[in-house]
């Protein structure tokens, strides 16, 4: 039944629950009531519990209703009224107008601050988009810069290469004329030494042969033409290795500049590459003061052309010393030749028929060689298809022991195990009588081997009759060196 002065929401044995979403979090009703009511703050201070309508009807008629079971079975039965607790008498009261007010004071409140806000959000916002632009307009700005640094610095590195590229060149080249000119001075040992040990050994000559002949002063002026001709390649040779030096230095001089471009061209364009998403970005405090001194642009470039020209002109003298180096050993080389030829024609007449013999014996034994060369192919050829043969032979006696295997009366002399049988007997027959070729093979070859001894030996008494009947002399003189090896081609 209903009580007395309560309102119909409120019953007297079933209170109407609420729905457990229609109330916000109690921190945040905790943190509203802080600011905007204060009355709440008594409460809590107070402790005093939420209760029912109801329950606060019964507890200020009877105490210990919620107790007592018998007496709220009393209460029940009675025709008594009750009326509710008055809830509001614990906190401080505002009427009407100062929750108007308070709610006017908040619009208020709010549209100052919003506005406020407004404004500096969207003046905010346009000077973000000033500094923004300035921001990109100087990178822009510095990357452009950087990006022409970049430029130079390709440039005169492509300069650079090609004036090493071509140093090296030279460099090589007048090595490699140094070379041929050290190589020709070496050659012309041999036959100086040649002419010298032609001059002693017809000092052996005896009685009337012993005379001053038109050979003995071509020997003479040989020796002496070679001598001179060693003496020009000794001063040219110091002149190469002087100019070695200042090539060389020059090319030190490109290359340390090259790889100072190398450097700040890695540098530089890894700084033209930067954006603002680049991994490796970070503060660095105070480098904006640093001052750099090395050098100006004008001086930066300066400097690195004078090493060009420097090495230009290093390389045009280099180039005028190969010319005349390669003047020299043509001179030179002819010169030799010519006297050398003038010498040995004295001595033609006597090497002709003892060198054609010589020749015939060598094309003997050319032949021989030849020959010793396709028997040990034989024979290789031999001991391949014996070892060949070992397989099948196998293959075969694998197969006629294995079919002894076969059971009780399996074991039957077919055309099969016929056909095995004469397979190894042809196959060992084939072995027998390649070993007998092999043989055969082997005494040719000791037969060919004991003739290419016995060619070589009487080349040997050839060569050592020539020797003996041309008065030591011409024998020697067949080592003078050809007109490439004179030139240090070879």
């Amino acid at each position: 039944m209903d009580l007395l002065g309560s309102t119909m929401t409120a019953t007297y044995m079933r209170p109407r629950s609420t729905a457990t979403n229609f109330l916000p979090a109690i921190s945040t009703m905790a943190s509203s009531y802080k600011t905007h009511f204060p009355q709440l703050a008594l409460k809590q201070s107070l402790n005093v519990p939420w209760r029912s309508n109801t329950q606060y009807k019964l507890a200020s008629i009877v105490p210990g209703f919620g107790s007592s079971s018998r007496a709220s079975s009393e209460l029940l039965n009675t025709n008594m009224k009750f009326y509710p607790s008055n809830r509001a008498s614990l906190f401080t009261r505002y009427n009407p107008d100062d929750w108007h007010k308070s709610n006017q004071t908040n619009y208020r409140e709010s549209e100052v601050a919003r506005h406020s806000a407004e404004r500096l959000r969207l003046d905010t916002a346009r000077l973000i988009q000033d500094k923004d632009q300035m921001t990109r307009r100087s990178q822009d700005t510095t990357s452009r810069t950087i990006g022409e640094r970049v430029n130079d610095i390709v440039f005169w590195k492509s300069e650079l290469n090609h004036e090493i590229e071509n140093m090296v060149g030279e460099i090589n080249m007048l090595n490699e004329a140094k070379k041929r000119l050290e190589k020709a001075l070496a050659e012309t040992e041999g036959p100086l030494q040649v002419a010298q040990e032609c001059l002693y050994y017809r000092e052996k000559r005896m009685s009337i042969d012993l005379v001053h002949d038109e050979v003995e002063k071509n020997l003479l002026q040989e020796v002496e033409t070679i001598k001179s001709c060693q003496e020009r390649m000794r001063r040219h040779l110091d002149r190469a290795n002087s100019q070695l030096a200042s090539n060389r230095a020059a090319q030190h001089e490109l290359e340390k500049d090259m790889n100072d471009k190398l450097m700040a061209h890695r540098i530089d364009d890894k700084c033209h590459q930067l954006r603002n998403a680049s991994d490796g970005i970070s503060y660095h405090r105070g480098v904006e003061t640093f001052e750099i001194k090395s050098s100006l642009p004008e001086s930066w470039a300066k400097f690195t052309d004078d090493n060009i020209l420097l090495s230009q002109s290093e390389r045009a003298a280099s180039a005028k010393l190969r010319n005349d180096i390669e003047n020299l050993l043509n001179v030179t080389s002819n010169e030799m030749w010519s006297q050398f030829n003038t010498v040995n024609v004295s001595f033609a007449n006597r090497l002709s028929e003892t060198a054609d013999t010589k020749n015939k014996l060598q094309v003997h034994l050319a032949k021989t060689l030849q020959e010793i060369f396709q028997t040990e192919m034989l024979i290789e050829a031999l001991k391949k298809s014996i070892r060949d043969k070992e397989s099948p032979l196998k293959v075969a006696q694998t197969r006629l022991d294995e079919r002894t295997r076969r059971p009780n009366m399996e074991l039957c002399r077919d055309s099969a195990h016929l056909r095995l049988v004469n397979e190894v007997r042809e196959i060992n027959d084939t072995i027998q009588n390649l070993k007998l070729r092999l043989q055969e093979a082997e005494n040719t070859l000791q037969m060919l081997v004991n003739t290419k001894v016995s060619l070589e030996h009487d080349l040997a008494v050839k060569a050592n009759s020539l020797f003996i009947d041309q008065e030591k002399c011409m024998g020697i003189r067949k080592s003078f060196p050809s007109t490439p090896r004179l030139v240090g081609y070879t």
